[in-house]
């Protein structure tokens, strides 16, 4: 069962205007733990204290302030915030389409599908065409008082939007400083044979969050009164390059 939709806006370019849905593409299905007090087993309440005064402060003295220097705020009161929002608007507005595989991964964010909210056809036409070119439209809008860019793809039939991060946001991959070391023709062979052995199409149910399994277990388990055994995890040690290449060469005579 597909999620409500919780917005709606037009994807504009070229004087082109589609309406659609914004509908989320993950679910949180984990194990939420409430915060009690352990005598007597009653929901605990959080409480904004001030530091100087060790009182709880309400909410009309509350106030919010920009740290200038360690210990000095500028404050800003809610009608000062509030001219800084950005112009409430409907509009996906697309700047310019780029080869998908030229975005790095690293700037994917959040992810939502988008359902037609009428115009089918010029809904099918576009995520037909951004599929047949394997192109993204990068596009700016504003949803609930928040500005955004981000990627519109093509998944199959279903176009979907993704947020990127900025630039500034994602760290360089040159500054872990890692050395490039050559390889021989006869450790990338290998290495490649290897990977060739596991090859396999995604198929993400294949795998569980064995934690949350692990949670579900034991909240059962001491539901029903047995005992918990606590398991301590095992280190792996990791392998000394002298004898990578040899585990290697003996896990594909293995798998011949």
């Amino acid at each position: 069962m597909a999620e409500k939709t919780f917005w709606k806006g037009v994807i504009h370019f070229s004087g082109v205007d589609v309406p659609v849905k914004l509908h989320s593409t993950v679910r949180e299905e984990r194990i939420r733990f409430h915060l009690l007090h352990g005598r007597d087993q009653v929901r605990l309440k959080q409480q904004l204290v001030c530091a100087y005064e060790h009182e709880p402060v309400p909410r009309e003295e509350q106030a919010k302030g920009f740290e200038l220097e360690e210990g000095k705020y500028l404050l800003l009161d809610q009608a000062e915030l509030e001219r800084a929002e950005p112009k409430s608007s409907r509009t996906i507005e697309v700047h310019e389409f780029v080869k998908t595989s030229t975005i790095d991964l690293f700037f994917f964010e959040k992810a939502y599908y988008l359902e037609p909210d009428s115009h089918i056809e010029e809904y099918n036409a576009l995520a037909g065409a951004m599929r047949e070119m394997d192109v993204a439209g990068i596009c700016t809008w504003t949803m609930r008082k928040g500005s955004y860019y981000g990627a519109l793809q093509a998944g199959g039939n279903v176009l979907r939007l993704t947020t990127l991060r900025n630039a500034d946001e994602v760290i360089p991959v040159k500054s872990l400083e890692i050395e490039d070391i050559p390889l021989s023709e006869k450790e990338l062979k290998i290495g490649g044979d290897l990977i060739n052995q596991l090859s396999a199409p995604f198929q993400p149910q294949k795998f569980v969050n064995e934690h949350q399994e692990q949670l579900h277990a034991m909240i059962d388990k001491k539901a029903r009164g047995e005992r918990i055994a606590v398991l301590r995890p095992r280190r792996r040690k990791p392998t000394s390059p002298d004898k990578l290449l040899e585990a290697l060469q003996a896990s594909l005579k293995r798998a011949g």
